[in-house]
């Protein structure tokens, strides 16, 4: 998916004071659209769907990368014949990419509104959902039959499963989640649509790029993640300031919250957080891709753990500024910490 989605903020919820914050006006957020692919959580549980996307991602990469076989060197330039060089110009490539196809999706809502995003991404769920589902449960089902007896009717039965039923189900699968993305209310149904599209994006980057295109894929989209939220004209800035803007608030009402939390008389509400699809697919990915290209399940942990204390770090500047990148200090911390543990246990 794109870095459009890749951002952090707090949902516009009532929250008790903390007992820090007893002389700061507690400010709440402008509501976000419910078609915008966000994980929603309390603050304090985020962990969990961070923990989630990770156990389930790293299982279905290790069995495609590792039980399955299925070893592709992805990427536009492949890095066993380019190297470093390659794994550079990939990152190069997907970034901009990326950068493209936010400014084109700003171009867009400029012109025809918000909720254009709302089809937009309905159709990236629907095209991910169905291709990556069918590509993981071909997977496990190839898993489970390879340790049956390779007999005529053993054949026979996983080629029709592979070749129909799969398909079928899939197709169905599929339309049962645009269903839910365009018709349901419940927090719980989209929480599910992203937490699943997510996981299934990170596993599937995980296994296909090598390990220095993922690195530089993951560092590239974490500067154009911090470019794209901070800067004024930035298209998740932008997208927000447009959101924010159908909400009827004035400039004079802006201009006063935010002096007010520069000063320090206010914060903003964190007791509800909005994590993007984006942040749990490369989360994931780079998760996914410690663990099958290390093979060890340990160091897969320590930059699991690291990229929940980014994201702890990240969440904690949420109180003072309205919208965060939630990828460059995650993805950094996790990228240091796998490299990091992996030379130690190669030492030792």
């Amino acid at each position: 998916m794109n870095s459009e989605d890749s951002s952090m903020e707090p949902q516009n919820k009532d929250q008790p004071r903390d007992q820090n914050d007893e002389t700061q006006e507690v400010i709440k957020k402008d509501s976000v659209p419910h078609f915008l692919p966000t994980f929603r959580v309390l603050s304090n549980l985020y962990p969990l769907p961070i923990i989630a996307v990770v156990i389930i991602s790293g299982f279905l990469a290790y069995l495609t990368f590792t039980i399955a076989g299925v070893q592709i060197d992805g990427g536009y330039f492949p890095e066993g014949e380019y190297g470093i060089f390659g794994a550079i110009l990939n990152g190069i490539i997907f970034t901009v990419l990326a950068a493209i196809s936010g400014f084109i999706l700003i171009f867009i809502i400029k012109r025809k509104g918000l909720n254009i995003l709302k089809y937009v991404f309905g159709f990236s769920i629907g095209f991910l959902g169905f291709f990556l589902t069918l590509f993981f449960s071909s997977i496990i089902v190839y898993v489970i039959f390879v340790q049956f007896p390779e007999t005529e009717f053993i054949v026979s039965l996983y080629y029709i499963l592979e070749d129909i039923v799969l398909p079928i189900a899939s197709g169905v699968f599929t339309i049962l989640l645009l269903y839910l993305y365009f018709t349901s209310k419940s927090i719980t149904s989209k929480n599910f649509i992203v937490l699943y599209v997510g996981l299934l994006i990170g596993a599937s980057l995980g296994v296909l790029m090598p390990l220095w295109t993922t690195l530089a894929i993951l560092i590239g989209i974490s500067c154009w993640d911090l470019f794209a939220v901070l800067y004024k004209k930035g298209p998740i800035k932008e997208m927000i300031d447009i959101a924010s803007s159908e909400n009827t608030q004035d400039d004079i009402m802006v201009e006063s919250v935010q002096d007010k939390i520069e000063k320090g008389e206010a914060v903003y509400d964190t007791s509800r957080l909005e994590i993007g699809i984006g942040d749990l697919a490369f989360y994931s990915m780079l998760t996914s891709s410690a663990l099958v290209q290390t093979n060890n399940l340990f160091i897969m942990i320590f930059t699991a753990i690291a990229i929940i204390i980014g994201t702890g770090i990240t969440i904690s500047g949420l109180k003072r500024n309205k919208v965060l990148p939630g990828l460059p200090i995650s993805i950094f911390l996790g990228i240091a910490t796998m490299l990091i543990s992996w030379a130690i246990i190669l030492i030792i």
